[in-house]
């Protein structure tokens, strides 16, 4: 699971994840943010492009992203140097991924 800190979604999937007796690890995005590599992996897993991850509602997004026209790659690399524009939290598994939320959601994806 890619998580960032202390945030409440993020909290919220690794209690239900833990209540449940589903084993999973943890990537703190802010402790040890993804490679431009590793975004492209987890957005190949996702099945998304780039725009899909982009937490828009940020306000370093909006001071400095909004409204500009960057590429994928631009955006890749964007995201790799500011972890936190990046929507979480991300759950894994195998060869696909998806947003942790809403938590039904979540409880879909563990049990398939």
């Amino acid at each position: 699971m890619l998580k960032r800190g202390n945030c409440s979604k993020s909290n919220a999937v690794l209690e239900y994840l833990d209540e449940n007796g589903v084993p999973f690890e943890i990537i703190n995005m802010t402790e040890d943010p993804l490679s431009i590599l590793e975004i492209k992996t987890v957005l190949k897993k996702l099945n998304q492009s780039v725009f899909h991850i982009i937490r828009k509602t940020e306000k370093l997004y909006m001071d400095n992203f909004a409204n500009k026209d960057y590429s994928e790659d631009e955006w890749i690399k964007i995201l790799s140097e500011n972890p936190s524009l990046i929507q979480r939290p991300i759950l894994i598994k195998g060869s696909v991924a998806m947003l942790g939320r809403p938590i039904d959601n979540v409880k879909f994806f563990i049990e398939k």
